[in-house]
């Protein structure tokens, strides 16, 4: 009586029976699970029956095995007649080892790159592009899918790590690595699955990441910059410091999403490399509140742009503003010149959000003005601006016991 087997070195399911005294053994794509267990043990019962009937053509079941000459060897009377490749298994498909040699990286990238693309943003498929490249393809174009191994996945990774980062940085970013092995694993994923190989990618987990490390400014210091900036540019980082809008919203920012009626902002599409586009995720899809001077300061936009551009913050031809330059042009510079610590302008982003935490501000509601699915992200990088009223420090406690202090010393 036939059996389901587990390979030891793959993990995938085999059928091992015999046939007129010789033994047969047929490898399947199936990992083991109860689930594929089922399912093979239909096709191996399937198989006993066809043999007890004295029906059995093991091409029909098993097309492309190596093991057909071996069968039509103890049984000549059976022609190899069907040119299936598929077994049909209770409205089920059970893919058998595959016999087509596996395709080169590149070729596979390329044409899972062209298969994904109509999933992806604008701003992510050029992320991808870039990775394949300049990274991927470079290091794995010419190999043969099936041939790459865990150690060479490895050995790309430790290359990709001695690289210098930006900004001056002696390695490349974790986040960036786990990027580009992140990608990397879904095509060899993808590939073992259509070709039927042993996936290298086990095993290898992703980086650990370091916190977000929030450099937010003072009150005092928000003020001294917005004053101290040129006047062209003093409305958009009132905006920015009292907004909380990533860099892509506000330099894409569009005056059809502005209501000075009722006050609100419709945050609808971001900027990336000059092209408006949807947003980061759906929950940035938001309409924040105009706080503080951010009002004031889109009536006075309006009137040095809202006949010039559809955008709030342009150039002087009426195109979005080029976040880069502004950064090298005026944010650095303002800053030494002020004795200010050199920061990213993403650092407005994080000051809105700490002023607004400090101020008492419920984290729900700051977590939604700010485009964030939940409140986990929030409390992970703003919990020590949070006050009292939301999070354990013992503080409260402390005040507590310093009044009953002062009772005492009263009475």
């Amino acid at each position: 009586m036939g059996k389901v087997r587990v390979r030891p070195d793959t993990g995938r399911l085999l059928l091992d029976f015999s046939y007129q005294g010789a033994r047969f053994r047929e490898h399947t794509a199936l990992h083991d699970s109860a689930q594929n267990r089922k399912k093979v043990q239909t096709l191996l019962d399937k198989v006993e029956a066809r043999i007890k009937l004295g029906e059995f053509n093991y091409s029909e079941f098993f097309p492309g095995s190596k093991n057909i000459q071996k069968f039509l060897e103890v049984d000549p009377n059976r022609a190899n007649t069907s040119q299936t490749q598929l077994v049909r298994v209770q409205n089920s498909y059970i893919p058998a080892r595959s016999s087509t040699r596996a395709p080169l990286f590149e070729i596979f990238a390329r044409q899972w790159q062209t298969e994904k693309k109509i999933e992806w943003r604008a701003s992510h498929a050029r992320n991808i592009e870039s990775v394949l490249s300049n990274s991927l393809i470079k290091f794995f174009g010419k190999r043969v899918l099936s041939d790459i191994t865990k150690a060479e996945i490895l050995e790309f990774r430790s290359k990709l790590a001695s690289k210098p980062g930006r900004g001056g940085k002696e390695q490349i970013a974790a986040k960036t690595i786990n990027t580009h092995m992140a990608l990397l694993k879904g095509i060899l994923e993808e590939a073992s699955d259509r070709y039927s190989f042993e996936n290298p990618y086990k095993n290898i987990k992703p980086l650990k990441l370091q916190r977000s490390h929030v450099e937010p400014f003072s009150l005092i210091e928000v003020n001294r910059i917005i004053e101290s900036v040129r006047e062209d540019y003093r409305n958009y980082y009132a905006v920015r410091f009292y907004s909380g809008m990533r860099t892509g919203e506000i330099d894409g920012l569009r005056w059809e999403f502005v209501d000075f009626k009722r006050g609100l902002i419709a945050i609808r599409e971001t900027l990336v490399q000059g092209q408006t586009e949807y947003t980061k995720t759906d929950g940035s899809q938001r309409d924040i509140p105009m706080l503080g001077p951010v009002k004031a300061a889109l009536e006075a936009q309006y009137q040095a742009t809202g006949k010039l551009s559809p955008y709030v913050f342009c150039n002087t031809e009426g195109k979005p503003l080029d976040h880069n330059n502004i950064t090298k042009r005026v944010w650095y510079p303002l800053l030494r010149h002020l004795g200010l610590k050199m920061r990213r302008p993403y650092q407005t982003r994080h000051t809105a959000a700490t002023l607004l935490l400090a101020s008492g501000e419920n984290p729900e509601w700051v977590a939604r003005f700010l485009g964030h699915a939940s409140t986990e992200m929030l409390f992970k990088v703003y919990s020590r601006y949070i006050p009292n009223l939301t999070r354990q420090d013992g503080s409260a406690f402390e005040q507590m016991l310093g009044v009953q202090d002062e009772r005492h010393a009263a009475q």
